[in-house]
């Protein structure tokens, strides 16, 4: 049986979402609704086999237990802990990554 994992999504990454869709919204709403559902989509499906997604780039700094979903031109951050996938951030993959900021995310 397949173990299945529950999404949690940060008020951070909620917020990165939001700014997102804001910053697509200027060229085309329509594009901008487009692109969140589909990445909405990818997020969710993180319940079935999370561990696909690669480490952070910043592991060295961090350790492994940090991966990234890769969409687009996002990414969006997350750690398993034990039956949970929380998001933390979703970045456009240029921008870099306050590292303090998942050091202090828990669950």
């Amino acid at each position: 049986m397949e173990r299945t994992y529950r999404v949690e999504i940060t008020a951070t990454a909620e917020a990165d979402v939001a700014d997102i869709w804001d910053y697509i919204a200027q060229d085309s709403p329509a594009a901008a609704s487009a692109f969140i559902l589909r990445l909405d989509e990818q997020i969710g499906a993180l319940e079935r086999f999370p561990k696909r997604c690669p480490h952070i780039p910043e592991s060295g700094l961090l350790g492994d237990r940090y991966r990234h979903l890769l969409f687009g031109h996002y990414r969006a951050i997350f750690k398993i802990t034990g039956d949970y996938v929380i998001v933390l951030r979703v970045l456009h993959g240029a921008r870099l990554l306050d590292t303090k900021m998942l050091k202090g995310a828990s669950r």
